[in-house]
């Protein structure tokens, strides 16, 4: 069965007060399903904003894409989500993953740990949030029963097992840590993450969402000249094989929602995320897929 779509649009612009509250009604207008909300230093907190954008709109859920749980604790995790669930009024999403800047750690005054350590982290975090949340002796207790949805994001193969296994929602980033930063993956890369997870989930009894963050969206009739300033930060790829990118939504406002219907169609993804720069740009998309 094909999932509808469903858009979201991540805030990674900080703003605060009347600023805030205008951006969330005018993703509102535009369409969106889902205001989301990251987690790094330097930019907006996550559960605050979250309830100021419920209080602001009526129709899109809340989610955090993503908390980076090492830094959380997640028992004082568990409460910051019921209470947020709660003064939403139950439009809360929750997005987890590893997390991954190095400058962040250092900026907080810890230690940057293994791959290995902070997806483990990750995994315990999933368990105690679930048990702590779905626990009907715990309070505050979200709205939502026995706890809101959960999205798990990234690439490795732990991760994808982890969505796998408890994730409403698996987010794929589209992009692998090496040596000299974050690599794009390329569609063929994109195609085997995914082949990897459907592996992992094969014994589910219900398929989950795909998201997947779309890190560029331009309507254009040049979709060549379009990508022109990305090629030094691309040098590993040709201009062909940057406007094949999976995650480069160029072109005409038809050919973008071509694109789109061709990853739900090849790949699975229904549930594209956009930054809250181009969320202006996703708009005519939005509309043209709507109810597609």
């Amino acid at each position: 069965m094909t999932r509808p779509f469903r858009f979201s649009v991540s805030m990674v612009t900080p703003d605060l007060g009347a600023a805030w509250r205008a951006r969330c009604v005018r993703a509102e207008e535009l369409g969106y399903d889902v205001i989301q909300v990251p987690d790094h230093l330097g930019m907006t907190g996550p559960f605050p904003a979250l309830v100021a954008a419920a209080e602001a709109t009526e129709r899109p859920r809340l989610g955090t894409f993503v908390l980076n749980t090492v830094f959380w604790n997640p028992a004082l995790l568990a409460r910051e989500i019921a209470t947020t669930d709660a003064l939403t009024g139950g439009r809360l999403e929750i997005g987890l993953g590893a997390g991954y800047v190095r400058e962040e750690y250092e900026r907080a005054g810890l230690g940057f740990p293994s791959p290995g350590a902070r997806v483990g982290h990750l995994a315990r975090t999933v368990t105690e949030l679930t048990r702590l949340l779905a626990d009907e002796t715990w309070h505050p207790r979200p709205v939502q029963r026995p706890f809101p949805p959960l999205l798990i994001g990234g690439n490795g193969d732990r991760v994808l097992r982890l969505a796998a296994e408890h994730a409403q929602t698996v987010a794929f980033t589209g992009a692998r840590m090496t040596e000299d930063g974050l690599r794009v993956l390329n569609a063929r890369e994109l195609a085997a993450r995914v082949a990897a997870y459907e592996g992992f989930a094969a014994r589910r009894s219900s398929p989950a969402e795909r998201n997947l963050l779309l890190q560029m969206v331009t309507v254009t009739t040049d979709r060549r000249a379009a990508v022109r300033n990305l090629l030094p930060h691309l040098p590993h790829l040709s201009v062909d094989e940057v406007l094949e990118l999976p995650l480069l939504a160029l072109g005409t406002v038809g050919q973008i929602a071509d694109q789109l219907r061709e990853l739900r169609e090849r790949l699975g993804f229904s549930h594209f995320t956009v930054l809250d720069p181009y969320m202006e740009a996703l708009g005519p998309v939005i509309e043209e897929l709507r109810g597609g």
